[in-house]
C-alpha cells in the first residue's frame, strides 16, 4: 500500500494550473480506490499540443472522446469527431442518467449534470449530413503525388500536368478532369504538350492513371468536386456560445483506407494553409478527434508520413489540437507519438507474447511514478479507467495518475434515424453544400478541343478534294481567273491552318482560374 497523503499532495500540486480554464477528466485513484475531490484536469491552453487516447476494444475510448468533445463545447471550443463506428451521435442528446453514473460521480466528488452539445453531421458520400468535397486543384501536385504514392519521375510528370492546366486555364475539379488531361497529352494533344513542356512517357502516364483508378475504386470520385468545403465552417459556435461538435460519420471507411487518408491529409493541409498564425492561445480554436487512427497510417508511404509529421508539428501554431484514438500507442509512428502532449491510456489486453511486448513498450511512453507499476496496471484497469498525463502551463508533463473517468453528460447510446433526420433538416450547411456543381472544366474543354480538331481536319480534307476536282476539270480558265483562284485558295488554306492551330494550341475564351486555396460559396 502506498502513502495516500503524499500521493494526494503530489496530485494537488501537479494538477494546480494557477487559475487557467481546465477540463475535469475524473478523479485520481491509488491502489484501486478513488480519492474523492482530487480531480485530474487538463488545461485548455495546452490542448493545441495534441493528444492520444488508446486502449483495447471496449475499455472506454469512445466515451473519453465524447467527454472531451462535450467539455470543449461547453467552453466554446468547436471540434470535429471522425466517427468510424457510428456511436458518437448521442452527444446531441442529454444523458437519461443512471444510478451507476451517480455512484461513479459520488466517488469522484463531482456532481453529475445532464447536458447535450450542438451537433452538425458530415459525410464523405451520400449519407445524411453535410457533403465534404474538395477539388483536385486544391490538393496540388505535391500532395496529390503523395496520396497516389508516385515515384519521383511520376511526380515530376504530374507537376508539369498541373502547370499545363494552370497555363491554359483548364480547371482540375474532379478526377475525371485529371484523367482526361493525362489521356489528352499522350494522344490528341501530344504534339502540343511536347512543344511547350517536353515529351512525357506513355508508360509513366499510364502508371499515374492506374493509381487514380485505384483511388476511384475506394469511392474518392464522390469526394472530389465542387462546391468544395470551407474549413471555416468547422469553427462555429451556437447562439449560446457553445462550440459546435462536427461529427463525420464514416461507418464504411474501414475498407477504404486510401480515401480516409486522402480526406484527412487534405483537411489538415487546408486548415494549415488557411488558418492564421495564432501562437499559444488561452484555448484552442478547433480540436480534431480521429477515431481508428491506425487507418491513417496503414500502408502510408514514407513521403505521406513525413507530410503528416510536418503538419502535426506546425499546425498547433494555428490553434488546432489533433487527438489520435486507437487501440495501441504502437499504431502511431514514433515521430508523431512524440508530439502528443495529452495521453489517456485505457486498459490493454495481453493474450499473446506480442501483446505483452507491446504493453511493455506502451508503459515506456509514460512518466515514471513511484505509485504505479505501469506495465501491470495497463492490464488491470476497469472500463472507464485510464492512465492520464497532460502538459501543464509550462509544457511540462503532469504526474502520471490512474483516473476514474467522469461519465459523459450526453447520451452514451446513438440517436435514432428520426433524431438524426431532425438535426439534418435544420442544418444550413447541408443546404449550402447539397447540390453538386459541374461547371465547365478540363474534361469538357479538352473534349471540345478534340471534337473541334477532328471537325477542322475533316473540312481541310474536303478542301483538298475540292481543289483536286477543280484541277481535273476540262474547263479552261483565263490567266486572270487562274491568278485570282490561286490567291483565294492560298488564303483559304491559311485561314484553315490558322483556325486549326488556334483550336489546338490557343487558349479558349473561357475565363476560369484554378483555385489554389479554398473557394467560398
Amino acid at each position: 500500500m502506498h502513502n495516500k497523503d503524499a500521493f494526494a499532495k503530489e496530485i494537488t500540486k501537479g494538477y494546480d494550473f494557477g487559475g487557467l480554464p481546465t477540463i475535469i477528466l475524473g478523479g485520481a485513484m491509488l491502489d484501486g480506490e478513488c480519492l474523492t475531490n482530487h480531480f485530474v484536469k487538463v488545461p485548455l491552453k495546452t490542448l493545441n499540443r495534441h493528444g492520444l487516447i488508446a486502449g483495447a476494444t471496449g475499455t472506454g475510448k469512445t466515451k473519453t472522446m465524447q467527454i472531451l468533445a462535450e467539455q470543449l463545447s461547453a467552453h466554446g471550443v468547436p471540434s470535429l469527431l471522425v466517427d468510424i463506428k457510428g456511436d458518437l451521435s448521442g452527444i446531441a442528446a442529454p444523458s437519461p442518467g443512471h444510478p451507476k453514473i451517480d455512484e461513479r460521480h459520488a466517488q469522484i466528488g463531482l456532481p453529475f449534470k445532464k447536458g447535450k452539445s450542438p451537433v452538425e453531421f458530415f459525410t464523405l458520400s451520400k449519407g445524411k449530413g453535410v457533403r465534404l468535397r474538395a477539388t483536385v486543384s486544391e490538393f496540388g501536385p505535391i500532395l496529390f503525388s503523395k496520396i497516389l504514392s508516385l515515384n519521383s519521375t511520376q511526380s515530376g510528370v504530374l507537376a508539369v500536368v498541373f502547370k499545363y492546366c494552370d497555363d491554359h486555364k483548364y480547371p482540375l475539379l474532379d478526377l475525371k478532369d485529371l484523367r482526361e488531361t493525362l489521356q489528352y497529352i499522350t494522344d490528341a494533344g501530344k504534339e502540343e504538350f511536347k512543344s511547350e513542356y517536353g515529351m512525357v512517357s506513355t508508360a509513366t502516364v499510364g502508371a499515374i492513371l492506374r493509381r487514380i483508378v485505384e483511388l476511384e475504386q475506394q469511392g474518392a470520385e464522390a469526394f472530389f468536386g465542387e462546391p468544395s468545403f470551407d474549413v471555416d465552417d468547422l469553427v462555429r459556435v451556437d447562439r449560446s456560445g457553445k462550440g459546435i461538435v462536427s461529427i463525420l460519420r464514416v461507418n464504411d471507411i474501414q475498407d477504404r483506407p486510401k480515401l480516409f487518408s486522402t480526406f484527412m491529409l487534405q483537411l489538415l493541409a487546408e486548415i494549415y494553409a488557411t488558418f492564421p498564425e495564432e501562437g499559444d492561445l488561452e484555448q484552442p480554436k478547433l480540436c480534431l478527434f480521429l477515431d481508428e487512427a491506425h487507418l491513417i497510417f496503414k500502408n502510408a508511404s514514407t513521403a505521406l508520413l513525413e507530410q503528416l509529421e510536418a503538419i502535426i508539428k506546425l499546425i498547433r501554431s494555428k490553434g488546432v489540437g489533433i487527438f489520435f484514438v486507437t487501440q495501441s500507442p504502437a499504431d502511431i509512428p514514433e515521430e508523431i507519438l512524440g508530439q502528443l502532449g495529452l495521453k489517456v491510456q485505457h486498459a490493454l489486453r495481453a493474450f499473446t507474447a506480442k501483446d505483452r511486448k507491446n504493453i511493455k513498450l506502451a508503459a515506456q511512453n509514460f512518466p515514471e511514478s513511484p505509485y504505479y507499476n505501469v506495465a501491470d496496471l495497463l492490464t488491470q484497469m476497469g472500463i472507464g479507467e485510464a492512465l492520464v498525463t497532460a502538459l501543464n502551463k509550462k509544457g511540462i508533463p503532469t504526474p502520471l495518475v490512474h483516473t476514474l473517468l467522469r461519465a459523459p453528460q450526453s447520451r452514451m447510446d446513438i440517436l435514432t434515424d428520426d433524431e438524426i433526420d431532425a438535426i439534418v433538416s435544420k442544418s444550413k450547411l447541408v443546404k449550402k453544400y447539397a447540390d453538386v456543381q459541374d461547371r465547365k472544366s478540363a474534361y469538357e474543354i479538352l473534349e471540345e478541343k478534340i471534337e473541334e480538331a477532328s471537325s477542322e481536319e475533316h473540312q481541310k480534307e474536303l478542301q483538298k478534294q475540292k481543289k483536286a476536282a477543280k484541277k481535273s476539270s476540262k474547263k479552261e480558265k483565263s490567266w486572270l481567273e487562274t491568278i485570282y483562284n490561286s490567291t483565294t485558295t492560298r488564303q483559304i488554306g491559311r485561314t484553315v491552318a490558322r483556325e486549326l492551330t488556334r483550336g489546338i494550341l490557343g487558349v479558349l475564351g473561357v475565363k476560369t482560374t484554378r483555385r489554389r486555396r479554398r473557394r467560398r460559396y
